[in-house]
């Protein structure tokens, strides 16, 4: 039998993606972890170099469709250097926690200019988004922007977004998803995995790193599988944007109870 398709006595597979190669599930974190210790300090710089800025309209797009309140709360998953908190904060969001695994994108985000005067209502946590340390009925609105095809358990992750949501609380995930078009498919494949690297290598001093975020892309489940991810960890009303052309996509549901 596929390594690949071996289960544990838990009934998850012993190994999972990695980009395009396969490894150990318990791996993974390690690796993922590797990549960012790497990339934290040129991550913002290079997410305007990669997609032109336009991450900028994909994430502006989430924060209009959020519809930030003054009463909300916040936690932003894999929230890195903290660009979905401080722009929920500027839209006219209450308060908002940063969580993320890795002490080196926190303290990359930490040392930006432009959080500095939020701090009054911010705070961060390095923390595990499979085994979240907040209470039940935390947060009025839980995010992950770019974070969760990194992450070992997806569908562990959901789950603690919708425990730690209040009733009627929202989960909204941007994520890159599939270009369904095959001439933008080829024009984008060769950008991501001939570009990236490139970049990558000039600009952070590390091709491996990108190379693998752009395989990671192609791994990660498709709008309908993440979907069905979601209704499994108990969301209702779940919804569906695709952007730039299904470049990336929102996927938003509510937990009701």
């Amino acid at each position: 039998m596929n390594d690949a398709f071996t289960q544990n006595k838990s009934g998850k597979t012993s190994t999972i993606d990695f980009g395009f190669r396969t490894v150990k599930r318990e791996d993974k974190q390690k690796l993922v972890g590797g990549v960012f210790d790497k990339v934290a300090n040129r991550y913002d710089v290079m997410n305007d170099l990669m997609s032109g800025g336009v991450h900028r309209l994909w994430k502006s797009a989430l924060i209009d469709w959020m519809a930030p309140q003054p009463n909300q709360h916040l936690i932003d998953l894999a929230g890195g250097t903290g660009d979905i908190s401080l722009r929920f904060l500027r839209a006219g969001g209450g308060t908002a926690l940063i969580s993320d695994i890795n002490h080196s994108m926190l303290s990359a985000g930490r040392r930006r200019r432009d959080i500095a005067k939020h701090e009054k209502r911010l705070s961060w946590c390095v923390s595990n988004a499979e085994c979240l340390p907040f209470d039940n009925g935390t947060a009025d609105i839980v995010t992950i922007a770019f974070g969760l095809r990194n992450i070992t358990d997806r569908q562990a992750a959901i789950a603690e977004a919708h425990r730690i949501l209040k009733p009627g609380g929202r989960f909204l995930c941007l994520e890159f998803s599939q270009v369904r078009s095959g001439i933008l498919q080829r024009a984008y494949d060769a950008w991501s995995f001939n570009a990236l690297p490139l970049i990558g290598r000039l600009v952070a001093g590390d091709a491996e790193s990108y190379r693998y975020l752009a395989e990671s892309i192609r791994t990660f489940p498709a709008p309908e599988i993440l979907a069905d991810m979601f209704a499994s960890a108990g969301f209702a009303q779940i919804r569906v944007r695709k952007l730039s052309a299904g470049i990336a996509c929102i996927h938003s549901g509510w937990k009701l109870d």
